[in-house]
């Protein structure tokens, strides 16, 4: 019997060990950045085309001259409408799309959005190449990341990088959170903003937006379904429409004998530091010194958290304002409206 088991023949030890899966050699890191090498450049070979740089002439104030400036953009539709970054074109008397051929073409502001810094244009004069926008809650943290863009006027550079975190949030300088920001390592420089970051099928995934000064390799690209969602708003009515209250105010903490002695689950609140005069608010009574801790039943445990309950939706519809004035409770009907240029309430 332990020879049988000992025994087994040279035939099938060879059967044996053929059967063994086989282990494949490691790729060789110069395959490997061959292969990078081959990804980049088929993303740029496909998105080079419709990625432009962007001059501004602003309108001059009084007693001077107007100021130059300068950025990037890129075509999404075929019949020349461009996306790029609202404070590029803000304040444009006169704003130049050049193209990778080195055609210049007038371009007219459609629409912006300073909340989003987003903005709109429109070049006249035949069909264009034109990128399409990606599904950004497919992005992955780690993925490659492709920046192109005419940093201090080098027209069409290209950085490289990785997503290096999702779902930040950036202040805009509307005041402003703008949700939904992609961080990336990709280098970015003044003349980038508006420019896409792209994947290695070269489809967009965000708008480059803000890099933070002095740190390296902090840069931030505005989500491609925000992007989606605010061109179309921008196309359909030149403006993001946006409920308005009228007053200016700062996240504080709620002590906590207050809070306990409303039941308030809320750690924090809205303190009122100024109402506009025939605002909404001074409408509904709001005096300086409140403290905001709902609306319509939804907590406000800051300005941001009040940001975005201010709506489009809310425009013209009353809703409950829930306050804490000398220590008592509080409820006021507010009547939000319109706000310009996408304001609802001014941090401080």
């Amino acid at each position: 019997m332990g020879d049988a088991i000992r025994g087994a023949s040279p035939d099938n030890r060879c059967m044996a060990s053929a059967s063994l899966p086989l282990r494949q050699p490691a790729p060789d890191d110069d395959d490997l950045l061959d292969a990078y090498s081959r990804a980049v450049i088929g993303a740029v070979e496909l998105v080079g085309a419709a990625v432009v740089g962007i001059e501004v002439e602003q309108a001059a104030s009084k007693g001077a001259r107007g100021r130059q400036g300068a950025g990037s953009g890129f075509f999404f539709t075929p019949d020349g409408l461009v996306i790029t970054n609202s404070h590029v074109v803000e304040g444009a008397r006169r704003v130049i799309a050049t193209l990778p051929d080195g055609r210049r073409h007038e371009a007219d502001v459609i629409g912006e959005d300073p909340a989003t810094d987003l903005a709109v244009l429109r070049v006249g004069g035949g069909t264009f190449p034109f990128l399409d926008l990606a599904d950004s809650s497919s992005v992955r943290v780690g993925q490659v990341a492709i920046a192109l863009g005419n940093p201090y006027g080098f027209q069409h550079s290209v950085t490289t990088g990785v997503v290096s975190a999702l779902g930040r949030s950036l202040r805009g300088r509307s005041g402003r959170l703008i949700d939904d920001v992609i961080q990336t390592d990709a280098a970015m420089n003044p003349g980038n903003s508006g420019g896409p970051l792209v994947t290695t099928s070269g489809r967009v995934i965000g708008v480059n937006t803000a890099v933070i000064l002095p740190a390296q390799g902090i840069c931030f690209a505005i989500a491609s379904n925000i992007v989606r969602f605010v061109a179309s708003r921008l196309l359909r009515d030149g403006r993001i429409r946006r409920s308005y209250i009228g007053v200016a105010g700062e996240t504080v903490p709620i002590p906590r004998l207050l809070a306990r002695t409303h039941a308030l689950a809320l750690a924090s609140g809205i303190r009122v530091a100024s109402v506009e005069s025939q605002s909404p608010a001074s409408a509904a009574g709001l005096l300086d010194g409140d403290l905001i801790v709902s609306l319509d039943g939804l907590p406000t445990a800051g300005v941001d958290e009040l940001h975005r309950l201010l709506d489009e939706d809310r425009i013209g519809r009353a809703a409950q304002l829930t306050v804490i004035r000398a220590m008592e409770l509080r409820q006021l009907v507010v009547l939000p409206r319109e706000g310009p240029g996408g304001k609802g309430l001014t941090p401080r």
